[in-house]
């Protein structure tokens, strides 16, 4: 694994960076993690930064789903460090997955690929975290935007983003939603997943992620 340089550390919000080279980009979004009580660990570090690619790391000990105040300070902080690229991705799972899409947007993203993304807060599962935070109005997508979400028990999840122009919506049958992102890393698949959503090869996303068991919306319609 690379060597990551925290490179802004403000209240409840951390940014690490990793040093690489190339104009791509890569911006990782941390879930709630194991220790709620802890910062969260950085997440997707081995596929965000393959082949030596340069990508930073956001993560929020609040848990807050973006909506505190620090979120576009710690982001821009981070843009700002890693200088101009030519391509960025966002990418997250679950809290992360949200972070991303609202990052999309004021990052001029390229695309984001979004796994299992919450569209409402009030599910229990999550709502001893999200009690009192305010309703998930996201920003529209910004450049392509790839959403997979789990249908064990993500269903409704799922079903709360409407269908938009620019935007792959991927279902995984009979995986939970915990256990989406460990299924695609146990196929070594995530670095081909980030690599392919962030040069645009549609045909080679969709490809890895049939093989690996996703169906697109469009053909598979939610209940």
């Amino acid at each position: 694994m690379p060597a990551l340089l925290t490179v802004h550390a403000e209240g409840q919000w951390q940014v690490d960076r990793a040093a690489g080279t190339g104009d791509d980009l890569v911006i990782a979004f941390s879930s709630i993690g194991h220790d709620p009580a802890r910062m969260p660990s950085p997440e997707f570090v081995a596929s965000a930064t393959a082949g030596g690619r340069r990508a930073v790391f956001v993560m929020d000990r609040g848990r807050s789903w973006g909506t505190e105040a620090g979120f576009l300070p710690a982001l821009r902080a981070g843009l700002a460090d890693a200088g101009p690229a030519a391509r960025i991705l966002c990418v997250g799972s679950s809290m992360g997955a949200v972070m991303a899409l609202r990052a999309a947007p004021v990052a001029a993203a390229t695309a984001t690929l979004a796994f299992g993304p919450q569209s409402d807060l009030t599910d229990p599962r999550w709502h001893h975290l999200t009690r009192g935070l305010p309703p998930l109005p996201l920003p529209a997508p910004q450049g392509w935007t790839i959403l997979c979400h789990a249908l064990a028990d993500d269903a409704a999840q799922a079903a709360g983003f409407a269908p938009a122009r620019g935007t792959d919506h991927l279902l995984f049958p009979a995986i939970a939603h915990s256990d989406l992102t460990a299924h695609l890393k146990s196929r070594g698949l995530l670095a081909g997943l980030v690599d392919a959503a962030l040069t645009g090869d549609r045909r080679r996303l969709l490809r890895i992620a049939t093989g690996a068991g996703a169906l697109q919306r469009r053909h598979h319609p939610l209940p």
